[in-house]
C-alpha cells in the first residue's frame, strides 16, 4: 500500500479553488448582473424653473432645515433652560450625591419646566405669527416679526440693565431711546449674561445649608479622632434628610418657575 500525505496535494487544491473563485467574479458581472439586473439611477441637477413659486418653495425648505439645525441653540439660550438646568446641576453637586438624580431626569426635568414657563410666549407666537401665516394672511417676513416681539419681550423683562448697556457699548450701537432699538444681535448675549448671574445666584443660596451640615460633620469627626472616615459618608444622610423633611423638590421648582413671573 502507498502512503499518501494529505500535504503534497493541498497547495494544489488551493490553486484550483482560487482560480475558480476568479472566474466566478470575472464572469458574473457580464453574464448575469449586465443582462437582467437594472441598477438604480440618481442624478441632481440644475433646471430652469416654470413658476416664481417653485424657487420660493426651494429656499422656504432650506431656510426650515436651517432652523432645525440651530434649534437646540435657541431653545437653550433663549428661554428659561439655562437657568433652570444650572441651577438644578448645582444642587445635586451641593448634596453630594454625586449621579442622583441622573442627568437625564435634571435635564428631562429642566426641559418640561422650559416648556411650562414658555407657554404663554409660544401661545402668542402661535396665534399673532404663526397661524395668521398658514392661513395666508400675513406674509413670511411678517411672521417673523410678531414672533419675534414676544420673544424679545421675554428677554427684556429678565435682562439687566447693566449687561444690555454693556453690550450695547462694546457693539459701539447708537444709543437706543426704546427698547425697539435694540438689535436682537445685542439683547441675546445680554439676556444670556443676565441668566447666568442668576443661576449662580440661586445656586449659592441652595449651596450654603449643605455647605454648613458639611462643616458641622467635619468638625465632629475632627474633635472625635475620626479623621480616616470621609465626611461625606456622614453628611450625606443628614443633607438628605434635611431636603426630604423640607420638601425641598416643591421649594425649587416653585422659586424657580416664580422667578421668571
Amino acid at each position: 500500500m502507498e502512503n499518501r500525505t494529505p500535504g503534497k496535494n493541498g497547495p494544489k487544491v488551493i490553486q484550483v479553488v482560487l482560480i475558480s473563485v476568479a472566474c466566478l467574479v470575472v464572469l458574473l458581472p457580464t453574464a448575469g448582473w449586465g443582462q437582467d439586473a437594472a441598477a438604480p439611477f440618481f442624478s441632481i441637477g440644475l433646471q430652469q424653473a416654470e413658476q416664481p413659486q417653485q424657487v420660493s418653495v426651494v429656499l422656504q425648505i432650506f431656510l426650515l432645515l436651517t432652523v432645525l439645525s440651530i434649534a437646540p441653540a435657541i431653545l437653550i439660550m433663549l428661554t428659561a433652560f439655562t437657568r433652570i438646568a444650572i441651577v438644578l446641576a448645582v444642587l445635586r453637586q451641593a448634596m453630594g450625591t454625586q449621579t442622583m438624580p441622573p442627568s437625564q431626569v435634571i435635564l428631562g426635568l429642566a426641559l418640561f419646566l422650559t416648556f411650562f414657563v414658555m407657554a404663554p410666549v409660544w401661545n402668542t407666537v402661535n396665534q399673532e405669527a404663526l397661524q395668521p401665516f398658514l392661513d395666508n394672511k400675513i406674509s413670511q417676513q411678517q411672521a417673523l416679526e410678531k414672533a419675534l416681539e414676544p420673544i424679545r419681550a421675554f428677554m427684556f423683562k429678565h435682562t439687566r440693565e447693566k449687561d444690555l448697556s454693556l453690550l450695547v457699548n462694546i457693539s459701539k450701537t447708537p444709543r437706543p431711546k426704546n427698547t425697539a432699538d435694540i438689535p436682537t444681535t445685542v439683547l441675546i448675549p445680554s439676556f444670556i449674561i443676565s441668566e447666568l448671574k442668576t443661576a449662580f445666584q440661586i445656586a449659592f443660596m441652595l449651596y450654603v445649608p449643605f455647605l454648613v451640615i458639611d462643616m458641622v460633620v467635619a468638625s465632629v469627626l475632627l474633635s472625635m479622632g475620626m479623621m480616616m472616615l470621609p465626611p461625606v459618608m456622614i453628611s450625606l444622610p443628614f443633607k438628605l434628610m434635611l431636603f426630604v423633611l423640607a420638601d425641598g423638590w416643591y421649594l425649587i421648582v416653585g422659586s424657580l418657575v416664580k422667578s421668571f413671573n
